[in-house]
């Protein structure tokens, strides 16, 4: 799941340390680490503050579309007292979750997303920073991980006790890594380029059974990967063979050095509510187009933009002009295979009524290749996440993904 938050879901491994570290605390004090009540919930315009009346162990917030939500998960805390609405939030709603954590769900009157949260200072408080947003910004965020947030810990009771800090090195992002392989031999066919969603240190959505995003999106995109070469129509890659991490513009970047003719980025949906079910596809919204066109335009180095043109000597208008005649041109693209995918797929798995959708994704910004964001269901549903987790349901996935790359291609050639 993405929208920049690559460095929220990184932080996770700082979650698990923190927690110890609470943990130990309970231990060595002789009371629990945590243990508190929702006292007080206030919205207002741009932030929403959660009161505590103790310690708390984690919050985690994520966005919800259909209808528009924001789920708070509050790790040690029980419901609580009637909130106070406000703002953007039409009504609250809490309840127990997991056994050890309260979720507090705000439906909203409006898109609005948390951009971030910061506990207070005694971790009695979290204060959650809201942004009103459009409707494309929301569908992102709503596609994304989940923010996490971890309260200050410290050791006893005293005012005076010293207050303890977790810090993670973040590796140095490998950019002169070297592409990954095609598969296939014939160099005239066209190459699809698979990317399975996260990994490494960022696990993506954890479903049932403590299933991870990461490990299902990996094992079915090598199924499509087996699928798509079984016809020996295409040639295949894939950004991640293993358990590794790449960052957003790094994947979509990889397939444009490979000189991809299709981008297909795989994914596992996630909602508060476990009934959730069914098949999306995302492209590139309209919004975030014209940003991205207008992005490029400005850039200085203009060699790299458009695959085969070079643009630094041409004019700005001429160039601006270009760069959005082939971003549009590759959404119509990207569209028509998002549409022909949910054909494809509705007899072989389960698939919202409306499958395509369109959100401004980091990983479908390039400008020149066809590119969907394939969330093949919910691994928060028991019936998907089943599916997804079986050889089966991922043959069948594959299926439906060979068919429409197939059909895809056929009329490309039928065309010239």
């Amino acid at each position: 799941m993405l929208f920049g938050w690559t460095g929220a879901l990184s932080t996770r491994h700082i979650g698990r340390v923190g927690i110890l570290l609470a943990i130990l605390a309970g231990w060595f004090t002789g009371t629990p680490g945590w243990a508190s009540t929702i006292q007080d919930i206030r919205v207002h315009n741009d932030r929403i503050v959660i009161r505590f009346d103790g310690r708390v162990s984690d919050a985690s917030a994520f966005m919800l579309d259909s209808p528009r939500r924001i789920a708070v998960d509050v790790g040690g805390a029980d419901p609580g007292r009637k909130p106070v609405v406000g703002g953007p939030v039409a009504d609250v709603r809490q309840a127990s979750h997991g056994g050890d954590s309260a979720r507090v769900v705000f439906d909203l009157s409006r898109p609005a997303i948390v951009t971030r949260g910061d506990f207070g200072s005694d971790g009695h408080t979290l204060t959650l920073a809201l942004r009103t947003v459009d409707d494309a910004r929301f569908a992102s965020a709503a596609a994304q991980g989940r923010l996490r947030f971890l309260p200050p810990f410290s050791f006893g009771h005293s005012s005076r006790d010293r207050g303890y800090s977790v810090s993670v090195p973040v590796p140095a992002v490998h950019r002169s890594a070297a592409l990954p392989h095609v598969y296939g031999d014939d160099p005239s066919r066209p190459l699809v380029v698979i990317d399975a969603g996260h990994g490494g240190h960022d696990p993506g959505a954890i479903g049932v059974d403590g299933l991870r995003e990461k490990d299902i999106t990996l094992k079915t995109a090598l199924a499509i990967k087996d699928e798509l070469l079984k016809s020996h129509r295409v040639r295949v890659a894939l950004t991640r063979e293993d358990d590794r991490f790449l960052v957003l513009r790094q994947r979509f970047a990889i397939a444009r050095k490979l000189g991809a003719d299709l981008f297909i980025s795989i994914h596992c949906d996630s909602a508060a509510n476990p009934d959730a079910t069914g098949a999306t596809a995302y492209t590139l919204s309209e919004v975030a187009s014209d940003k991205e066109a207008a992005r490029l335009a400005a850039r200085e180095n203009k060699a790299d933009i458009i695959a085969g043109v070079d643009l630094d000597d041409e004019p700005a208008d001429i160039s601006s002009i270009l760069i959005d005649l082939t971003q549009r041109q590759t959404m119509n693209a990207s569209s028509g295979f998002a549409r022909l995918l949910g054909r494809e797929a509705k007899p072989l798995i389960a698939t919202k009524d409306n499958f395509h959708r369109m959100a401004s994704l980091m990983v479908l910004k390039a400008p020149d290749m066809p590119s969907i964001l394939f969330e093949t269901g919910y691994i928060s549903n028991p019936h998907d996440a089943a599916f997804l987790n079986s050889t089966a349901g991922r043959e069948k996935i594959a299926e439906s993904v060979r068919h429409a790359v197939e059909i895809h291609f056929a009329k490309q050639y039928a065309s010239r």
